[in-house]
């Protein structure tokens, strides 16, 4: 086991300080305790790291402010992304603290959609291994490896196989980066103290040729594992993980569509265990419509739903709306019916032999589309399902940039007065279309969220703000409140309680003029409202310790952690 890092309290002050072996230079190199300058005088006397440190004597913000000096420096999105890796590979504290006040600013560039670009070249700019790396050959030391880990004490793991990474592919042992990241996200935006989190990359080989060629690539050189060999290693993973830490919370991220709803339901019911893909990209768009439904003065029961791209984040959205319009009193086979999917062989019909078990419910009977126009391949297009059935939303995960034509989306405004439109993709250079675009084409009619950050548009000299609908206004609360907690397992009432919690944070849910989604300067205060009904509902499922609200409250406020210097004493 590497150096215990563990966040103490003292008994008589109260105080708050980690109890460390490591000293001098070697201090300096853990990002979780190094200060750099803000090391006080008896602090550096007493850690042996006098001398290796200019004379001078920092506060936090005097770093934050050379910290954003520099960064502003660099011109591309790319380079701020390194400047920023860098930083949190040197100092934990000032890197979320810099994070933190400038939030809207950076977290494209530590998130989608720059994050993309930095996992792509992840190989050719290796520097320093952050998280842990299982490959399949390692299969028999699970156990051991996850003994690596830098930090003892672990409430949050974020895992992903890399085969579907943010709209990109199969990134193989690159994706590591996105595991890094979102749980940069879940400290950020809801406080979940970093120390307490851990990226792992399953490493099951790559089915990209040009990395299986790429004599820098760093990953097992292996095409993607798949079949009963996969499943074994998912199972010896899950296994390791409950020995080592029994009341963790399991985050599945960018697993491939083939196996991220079948893992996810085959161990949702065994331990605290959550699929951002399907269950809060879900979460978010159902959020952003029930917002907008209600600003509107409409019923969710009432909407016809057009989904572009129907994938794992495509069906997850899909059944989330389901589940709000079953309890608007829809049966779940009208709820169902509501909903119009479209993928890569055209509109979902049943006669399809190649659909998912999540597409499956969303498919078509042939006969419902008898006298649709199809296509030269023998597909119902996009426009024609807009054609046909007037749809009130229409919503984009395919990453397929333009997809939302002009024509498309004038024929649905031509019969909708308020349309909903939610182009989703990310990056953004495969979002379905623009928010200028949409504006331009409904007159401003349109309620527009995107999956990635956009500028506002201006149309005809009105000042239009775009809200992004991003995952990191709930999965981060969602785990929060889990964790908090000590929830069993996540059921679909907590997924539940989140949505309606972040949709009352919308600023459209109470004015059909305002934006959809709310600031990104608010998530922390978001994330905490959804977190608290989230155990609240947890406590009412039975999953979790009845505690009072105001004791709810209060543990809610001690597990979020702020980045603040605290004193670091020699063990």
């Amino acid at each position: 086991m590497s150096e215990r890092i563990v966040l103490k309290k003292d008994p008589s002050t109260g105080e708050k300080y980690f109890e460390t072996r490591l000293k001098g230079k070697d201090l300096l190199r853990a990002p979780s305790l190094n200060k750099g300058t803000a090391f006080s005088r008896e602090e550096r006397k007493k850690l042996e790291i006098e001398g290796c440190l200019p004379c001078a004597v920092e506060n936090l913000q005097s770093q934050v402010a050379r910290a954003y000096r520099e960064y502003s420096e660099f011109t591309t999105a790319l380079s701020k992304n390194n400047f920023l890796n860098t930083l949190h590979d040197t100092n934990d504290v000032l890197y979320y603290k810099l994070l933190m006040e400038h939030i809207t600013e950076m977290l494209p560039i530590i998130y989608t959609p720059t994050e993309g670009l930095s996992i792509e070249e992840y190989c050719h700019e290796f520097r320093r291994p952050r998280g842990l790396y299982i490959s399949y050959p390692d299969t028999d030391i699970i156990e051991d490896i996850l003994d690596q880990r830098v930090n003892y004490e672990v409430d949050l793991i974020l895992v992903t196989d890399s085969e579907e990474i943010l709209g990109i592919g199969d990134q193989g042992v690159g994706g590591i980066g996105i595991s890094i990241s979102k749980l940069v996200v879940y400290s950020l935006c809801a406080g979940i103290h970093p120390s307490r989190t851990l990226p792992i990359v399953l490493d099951v080989g790559t089915d990209r040729q040009a990395y299986l060629d790429d004599p820098l690539y760093i990953g097992w050189r292996h095409p993607r594992l798949r079949g009963t060999d996969y499943d074994a290693f998912i199972d010896r993973f899950v296994t390791a993980v409950e020995k080592k830490f029994p009341n963790v919370f399991l985050h599945w991220e960018d697993f491939g569509r083939d196996n991220a709803r079948r893992i996810l339901n085959k161990y949702r019911d065994k331990l605290l265990t959550f699929n951002d893909d399907i269950q809060g990209t879900g979460a978010i768009a159902a959020a952003g419509l029930i917002a907008a439904t209600n600003g509107l003065g409409k019923r969710m029961r009432d909407h016809r739903i057009v989904v572009f791209g129907a994938g794992t984040a495509g069906c997850g959205i899909a059944d989330r709306f389901v589940s709000f319009m079953v309890k608007d009193g829809l049966t779940l086979e009208q709820a169902q019916k509501q909903i119009w999917c479209v993928d890569k062989q055209g509109l979902l019909n049943s006669n399809m032999t190649d659909l998912t078990e999540a597409q499956a419910p969303y498919a078509r009977a042939p006969q419902e589309v008898a006298g649709w126009v199809r296509d030269d391949a023998g597909r119902i297009t996009l426009e024609e399902t807009v054609r046909q059935v007037h749809p009130t939303v229409l919503l984009g995960t395919s990453t397929v940039p333009g997809a939302f034509t002009e024509a498309i989306v004038r024929e649905m405004a031509s019969h909708v007065d308020r349309p909903v439109i939610l182009p989703l993709s990310n990056p953004t250079r495969l979002c379905e279309t623009t928010p200028a675009n949409l504006m331009q084409w409904t007159d401003g009619k349109a309620l527009v969220a995107t999956g990635s950050p956009f500028p506002g548009v201006n149309l005809k000299g009105r000042a239009i703000r775009v809200g992004e609908c991003n995952n990191s206004y709930v999965f981060p609360g969602l785990g929060l409140g889990s964790i908090v907690a000590r929830a069993r397992h996540v059921s679909e009432g907590m997924i539940d309680a989140a949505v309606e919690a972040m949709a009352r944070t919308c600023p459209v849910y109470k004015d059909a003029s305002e934006p959809v989604m709310p600031v990104l300067e608010q998530v922390r205060d978001i994330s905490r409202a959804v977190a608290i009904a989230v155990a609240g509902q947890a406590q009412k499922e039975g999953l979790a310790k009845t505690m009072g609200d105001a004791e709810l409250e209060k543990a809610m406020d001690e597990a979020m952690w702020e980045p603040e210097y605290v004193s670091i004493r020699p063990a």
